[in-house]
């Protein structure tokens, strides 16, 4: 099960380094200036910054893992993020229908 939530701000890519290098010290993270997967116990999060925000994408099995997950990596990346003022992130769930694409959703709702 998959679930996104894009957090609006200028400082996505600031916010996904500093969760990537918070989890680097128990986990075996990846990241670079855009992009960041953390593979944690109870799921997988991947995170994909731009100049106007974050998109968070975590997946895992069963909906119990997921809303974990979800409140998991919210948690922590509010924590960094508290000058944004957001005080939880909305999460979209994916279900049998497919995969999230978090590009492929900012475009839709632009038209």
């Amino acid at each position: 099960m998959q679930s996104h939530a894009r957090l609006t701000t200028d400082k996505g890519a600031r916010y996904m380094t500093q969760l990537a290098k918070h989890w680097s010290h128990k986990f075996v993270v990846t990241f670079d200036e855009t992009t960041a997967r953390i593979p944690l116990p109870i799921g997988d999060c991947r995170m994909l910054a731009d100049e106007t925000g974050l998109d968070i994408t975590v997946e895992t099995s069963g909906l119990d893992g997921l809303a974990r997950l979800e409140d998991v990596v919210a948690e922590h990346l509010l924590r960094f993020a508290f000058r944004e003022g957001v005080e939880k992130l909305a999460w979209t769930r994916a279900w049998d229908a497919g995969r999230i694409d978090p590009p492929a959703l900012r475009v839709g709702l632009k038209g």
